[in-house]
């Protein structure tokens, strides 16, 4: 075998080895994850609330990040606005209604790099059982080796905003401000190989 003819199997041999890579699956870490989400309260304050122990997987490519992913669920168990008459009631049937629908879900169904670490994330949002397209505009904030858990790791920060009442979540609309902004921040993680 001549040198070009080497030359071009190796060549050829790279992109294939290129194409069936696959995206690398980052575990969401809980314990650096949170979602906050503000309304506004008859015009006088913005209240929040977040939402921790979240679950999920980033799937991320980096050569292709049109075949990245993310599915998450969030316990509404979870909900916290550090108020407890609040939360109660923002658990029960006027809101979300946590005993019957125990989770809110997102999976995306395209991701969009725009350059400078900047993505749109669109995907299903499903709260109380009711879907709908949302986008999130995320910002990678640093992939690499953790220098903790000296794990490969991924952090973003995104965020979104929606009509709750779209969801079957609009109890005291329109004083009750309708419009939710939600704040995600996130640390995700190579799991160890067993």
């Amino acid at each position: 075998m001549n040198f070009k003819s080497l030359a071009l199997g190796l060549a050829v041999a790279s992109i294939a080895t290129i194409s069936v890579a696959k995206p690398v699956d980052y575990t969401i870490d809980p314990t650096h994850t949170a979602t906050v989400f503000t309304w506004n309260h008859f015009g006088f304050s913005t209240p929040s609330a977040n939402f921790s122990d979240i679950q999920g997987i980033i799937s991320v490519d980096n050569a292709k990040p049109v075949n990245s992913a993310v599915n998450v669920t969030i316990p509404l168990s979870s909900l916290n606005t550090n108020v407890k008459a609040l939360d109660d009631h923002l658990k029960n049937a006027d809101f979300f209604d946590a005993e019957k629908y125990p989770n809110i879900t997102f999976k995306s169904t395209k991701v969009q790099a725009l350059g400078q670490n900047k993505y749109k994330i669109t995907g299903d949002l499903t709260v109380k059982n009711v879907t709908k397209p949302v986008v999130l505009d995320a910002v990678l904030n640093k992939q690499g080796v953790h220098p903790m858990t000296k794990a490969e790791s991924i952090g973003f920060n995104a965020t979104t905003s929606f009509d709750r009442s779209a969801f079957g979540v609009g109890a005291y609309v329109p004083n009750v401000g309708d419009k939710i902004t939600v704040n995600i921040t996130t640390e995700a993680s190579v799991s160890a190989k067993k």
